[in-house]
């Protein structure tokens, strides 16, 4: 149900919020400079979060946005005329016009909304360790996994490739000599022996954090159809903005996950999005709810990264805006790149609140009318201090403004209603039924096969397709697949170098079924050596 935008208040290049003494317009050319909406629970965020989505949203921007709650699912519905709503939108000398919004619903298990899924091997070791809580060695050992899979053209798409790879790069101690070298795996134990050392006991701590992983949900999120960040950014056939929702409460039920989630499909849309200089309006608006998970224990070289991506990221088109609790919830050199603000209610019934106060005002450019950390602590619910960006780029003056009423339903949606949103989703079909293509864990055993049923027809009779041939013949004429109880030194050196030229020729064939197994990800033999600022893959 569309409506004009002159009724709603809203203009070609700007979002009507709120109003006070002065009117509260977000501007769109500057939308990507990021933004902050904070305030205690209950004080109105999810609500100055819904208006400024239909006001993206009208202006044809895309939207993606974290559900914690449920509550702004009513995005997707027409409003209500009630009473409360009606009378502030009159105050404000707006006509309500209820409206609603095309929503797309996605969910990490699938339950609730289409599912969304990433592979291992994009999300790579810098963030997979941050959602396994690894400590620095174990976080080293996952990259030596990670450098052997890249350069085996061994593809990880889902739990399983992970755990075949880990214990495949363990030093197996059980064969010596003779039986070290028939090991089917040894050029991949050696291959990781040669970045450091790569020991059990480190590798089954990692095994165990992968088991709280999957408890947590994590076999679902990793695997295929992987999620393309292109279906967050369409439009409708009104030309409005599609607004995307994370169903999260679930999620937040593992706040590491949630918080690597989000940090990973940003960090996708950095390194996925060309340069875009300054846009006329933003080409996606990210809101992330519960900012704060982020940032809690984050060690300094990811925390380094967070920072470059939220700066760098303006140029690609794409505007960040962080809902928490308190300004103090996000480190300052991030806090520095937000430049709209939307400040709700806080209390200072603690020391420290009153120090959260303080810190809060102090972000804001300072209004003589006001005194802004006494307002902040008075603010009803559905008032805000309001600072955006003006057109030189610089904060306004901070005002105390009323946040105008969202035009569609506020609160939940029921499962029918959403039943019927997903049974017309411009992406049904899609995502929903999960894929198990071939990948590291298939490759592996197929080694470990075909080793196997050589020993087994050492007399002649195996198989293994033409290279088995090769070998087999090549080691008949050295003497090298003759049963005997030791090797004569020319026949060692005659087994290495038949090993050596026999491996060359299987490297080469399988960098090209690369192209061919492991699903969308078949290619990324050596492409995965290429990875961005978090560490996941760039696709170039």
């Amino acid at each position: 149900m569309a409506t004009s935008d002159t009724t709603l208040g809203d203009t070609g290049d700007k979002i009507f919020v709120g109003k006070g003494e002065q009117t509260a317009w977000l501007t769109l050319a500057l939308a990507n400079r990021h933004g902050l909406v904070t305030g205690a629970t209950g004080t109105g965020k999810t609500v100055s979060l819904q208006v400024m989505a239909e006001g993206f949203a009208r202006a044809g921007v895309p939207v993606f946005a974290a559900d914690i709650k449920g509550d702004l699912s009513g995005i997707s519905q027409v409003g209500e005329a009630k009473d409360f709503i009606t009378k502030r939108a009159a105050d404000m000398g707006l006509a309500f016009q209820p409206d609603q919004f095309s929503t797309v619903f996605w969910d990490v298990f699938g339950e609730q909304g289409h599912p969304v899924r990433a592979t291992v091997t994009e999300m790579g070791p810098l963030l997979l360790s941050r959602m396994l809580d690894l400590n620095d060695v174990q976080e080293g050992v996952l990259n030596v996994a990670f450098r052997v899979a890249d350069d085996n053209g061994l593809t990880l798409i889902d739990m399983k490739d992970l755990r075949a790879l880990l214990d495949a790069i363990v030093p197996d101690s059980t064969k010596k000599g003779d039986d070290a070298e028939a090991d089917p795996l040894a050029p991949i134990r050696k291959a990781a022996q040669g970045f450091g050392n790569v020991t059990k006991a480190t590798v089954g701590t990692i095994q165990r954090q992968l088991l709280v992983l999957e408890n947590q949900g994590g076999t679902k999120f990793f695997g295929e159809p992987a999620l393309s960040l292109k279906d967050f950014m369409r439009t409708d056939r009104d030309g409005r903005g599609m607004i995307n929702i994370l169903v999260a409460d679930k999620l937040m039920q593992s706040p590491r996950l949630y918080a690597t989630f989000l940090l990973w499909m940003l960090s996708e849309l950095f390194e996925e999005l060309p340069e875009a200089g300054d846009p006329p309006k933003p080409k996606l608006v990210f809101f992330f709810d519960e900012a704060h998970l982020l940032f809690t224990d984050a060690p300094k070289a990811l925390m380094d990264k967070i920072e470059q991506v939220v700066r760098l990221i303006r140029s690609k088109g794409v505007g960040v805006y962080f809902v928490t609790q308190n300004p103090i919830d996000v480190p300052d050199r991030v806090l520095g790149q937000l430049g709209n603000r939307v400040q709700h209610a806080l209390r200072a019934f603690t020391p420290r609140d009153q120090k959260a106060v303080a810190a809060a005002a102090q972000t804001f450019r300072p209004n003589p009318k006001l005194d802004t950390a006494q307002v902040i602590m008075e603010l009803g619910k559905g008032e805000a201090l309001v600072s955006f960006l003006e057109g030189n780029g610089t904060p306004a003056m901070v005002e105390r403004v009323m946040i105008r009423p969202p035009s569609a339903r506020i609160g939940p949606i029921t499962p029918e209603e959403r039943k019927a949103i997903m049974d017309a989703s411009p992406v049904k079909g899609k995502y929903d039924t999960a894929v198990d293509s071939d990948s590291a864990y298939e490759m592996l055993q197929k080694r470990i096969a075909g080793t196997a049923a050589h020993a087994d027809g050492a007399d002649g009779s195996s198989g293994g397709g033409i290279l088995g041939q090769i070998g087999s013949i090549v080691g008949t004429i050295f003497g090298t697949s003759t049963p005997r109880g030791r090797l004569s030194t020319g026949q060692k050196i005659a087994r290495d170098v038949t090993r050596t030229v026999t491996n060359k020729v299987v490297g080469g064939v399988v960098a090209d079924l690369g192209k061919s197994v492991g699903g969308q990800l078949g290619g990324s033999v050596g492409r995965a050596l290429v990875r961005g600022a978090l560490g996941g893959l760039m696709r170039r």
